[in-house]
């Protein structure tokens, strides 16, 4: 995949799209020391905090992404054609703790330029984020209640703003501001 440098202000996305509609995988941990996991994500934001660039992802404590989470300071998001929701679904549901999930899909994990976290040789877009805030949702601050029914075990997620380092994406990401 051909992938170029996207300037923070040139990204071109469909937010609710990419979320919802596409294969997004994060990736935490540190690819030189061969020390990482990833998880398949559909919740989460793109925009602007504390005057910076952002990535808002969510992750439930149960998951073992969030010990890397937890452990390391970077993480990626990377987006992925339609060819690859099958390996997406896979890594959405196996456990990196129990199997080595990534041997079973066509993904191949690659040095980022910018942050420990590994990023996709097969991913569209490359997101390398710096993390700069985490806290536990509370479900007493929900002012809509119905949001508890996605919490059925209690386990809330914990929710991670990384500041975008740097973006990398094919030139369909490139916006022409």
């Amino acid at each position: 995949m051909t992938r170029i440098l996207i300037p923070t202000r040139k990204l071109q996305i469909m937010p609710h799209n990419l979320w919802h509609h596409q294969s997004l995988l994060l990736t935490s941990g540190d690819f030189n020391a061969g020390k990482y996991n990833c998880m398949t994500i559909g919740w989460g934001s793109i925009g602007t905090m504390w005057s910076k660039p952002f990535v808002q992802v969510v992750v439930r404590p149960t998951r073992y992404t969030h010990e890397f989470m937890e452990r390391y300071p970077t993480f990626t998001v990377c987006a992925f054609g339609k060819e690859f929701h099958g390996d997406l679904q896979l890594l959405g549901t196996h456990s990196g703790r129990d199997d080595d999930k990534l041997k079973m899909t066509k993904l191949t994990p690659a040095a980022s330029v910018k942050v420990a976290a590994p990023g996709y040789a097969e991913a569209e877009l490359i997101l390398e984020c710096q993390k700069i805030y985490s806290d536990i949702f509370k479900p007493e601050n929900f002012i809509d209640k119905t949001i508890n029914a996605k919490y059925p075990l209690k386990d809330y997620h914990t929710v991670y703003f990384g500041m975008i380092e740097a973006i990398y994406g094919s030139e369909s990401f490139l916006g022409k501001i």
